[in-house]
């Protein structure tokens, strides 16, 4: 899978866990940039991702994660 793909994936990951299909991902996208980008969203959001690309994260990696090109960088690594 290539970083586009996995980029597009989470383009519809955000989508549906935030309800909106106006959310534009870039590299430097972060939980600053999405209104509704809480603790709870957060937990959503992995479990999610989590499931889509069938990989499990640490609690340790998930909280040095910046923004969603880390995200997507990590995923590349699990797959």
């Amino acid at each position: 899978m290539s970083r586009l793909e996995v980029f597009e994936k989470l383009q519809e990951i955000f989508a549906d866990v935030f309800d909106d299909d106006t959310i534009e991902l870039t590299d430097e996208t972060n939980s600053n940039d999405i209104e509704d980008w809480d603790s709870l969203e957060q937990i959503n959001l992995i479990v999610a991702i989590e499931t889509e690309f069938s990989i499990k994260f640490q609690m340790g990696e998930v909280s040095k994660i910046k923004n969603v090109g880390e995200m997507a960088d990590l995923i590349l690594e699990r797959i």
